[in-house]
């Protein structure tokens, strides 16, 4: 074999090694992207814990609440409440109405985020609806809850001491094969 070809196939070697690594990267950036959202709070990524702050705080907060549904899913989807004000590390609850609009079982999942997004980290859920599917008959109308709380850690950080209002934002996607509306879309129930 001649230098040419050896330096040819180690060239082909490289590229090739360097294309697999960029298509395993590809796959992986996905979870990595999302696990670092969830342990940085970046981008609005909200907390979830496991039981309530273990102190309040005398600062107190203001939690907004936005609900947003998306294209080809035929729900009706609102907060129940405008905001609550509540004192940093307090224990909150807050209710979403779902209202099913087509004439068929429909399956819906919620993403979220807070704003501002420097908030996420300290956004703590308990409880939420967000982290499982929602499956409405049709005309069925839900409440579903969400237990939240400050971590008084926001307290701590310079960067927060600005911040008096956090908005909590969900938006529901289809989350079956077919189109939401496919068993057509009936009035309000």
């Amino acid at each position: 074999m001649t230098d040419a070809t050896q330096k040819n196939k180690k060239t082909a070697m490289i590229v090739a090694g360097v294309v697999l690594g960029m298509v395993a990267l590809s796959f992986a950036s996905v979870p990595a992207y999302r696990a670092f959202c969830q342990v940085t709070g970046w981008g609005g990524f909200t907390q979830r814990a496991d039981a309530p702050a273990d102190r309040t705080l005398a600062r107190e907060i203001t939690v907004r609440f936005d609900a947003t549904v998306a294209q080809g899913l035929a729900w009706r989807f609102k907060p129940e409440q405008l905001d609550q004000t509540l004192r940093i590390g307090e224990t909150g609850l807050a209710f979403y109405e779902a209202a099913n609009l087509s004439k068929r079982p429909v399956t819906g999942r919620a993403t979220f985020n807070v704003s501002p997004a420097k908030a996420g980290i300290y956004f703590q859920k308990i409880e939420c609806f967000c982290f499982t599917e929602q499956t409405l008959s049709p005309g069925e109308i839900v409440s579903m809850p969400v237990t939240y709380f400050v971590d008084p850690a926001l307290a701590d950080d310079p960067n927060m001491a600005e911040v008096e209002t956090i908005t909590l934002s969900y938006t529901f996607f289809a989350w079956d094969d077919e189109p939401a509306a496919a068993g057509g879309v009936g009035g309000a129930p």
